[in-house]
């Protein structure tokens, strides 16, 4: 990133690292994992958190490509938005009970890392499609298993 930045660059590098928390020097992904969780206790309408969910995806779509080509490697540690957007789904229409989000982020965390099938796959694409698709399938598991232990404990909103 030598070169002087486009307006369009910093935005996308801005929203990429999520303001910055993708050059924590430790983890920042499980950092912006906790910032989804953060949003998730202050958005309390699921609706409004459906459709900020929504933006935040489709930005990491929009932007991340953008981003790998200006950090100048695949799926760089730095962007971010693709964890918090991954964690965010995990916590759709889940209770604001302190110990089913915990468990909803020590899952997303551990599906994050484990790439289980088709994550695998989609970390290997080029693209958007590589950086942020292993981590809506590391989401979308965890929300099935966090739904699935509602129905069974019986725990509402």
């Amino acid at each position: 990133m030598e070169r002087s930045l486009s307006v369009h660059d910093r935005i996308s590098l801005l929203i990429t690292t999520l303001f910055g928390v993708g050059f924590t020097p430790l983890f920042p992904g499980t950092a912006s994992s906790a910032i989804g969780v953060l949003v998730f206790f202050l958005i309390r309408s699921e609706i409004y958190f459906l459709v900020f969910t929504a933006i935040s995806v489709i930005l990491a779509f929009l932007l991340s490509s953008r981003a790998e080509k200006l950090f100048g490697e695949k799926d760089s540690k730095k962007i971010v938005i693709d964890d918090f957007s991954g964690m965010l789904i995990a916590l759709l229409f889940i209770p604001h009970n302190i110990g089913f989000v915990i468990m909803g982020f020590f899952l997303f965390r551990l599906f994050d890392i484990l790439k289980i099938p088709p994550a695998d796959k989609l970390e290997k694409c080029r693209g958007a499609r590589g950086v942020v698709g292993d981590d809506i399938v590391a989401g979308l598991y965890t929300n099935l298993i966090l739904h699935f232990l509602r129905v069974v404990l019986k725990i509402s909103a």
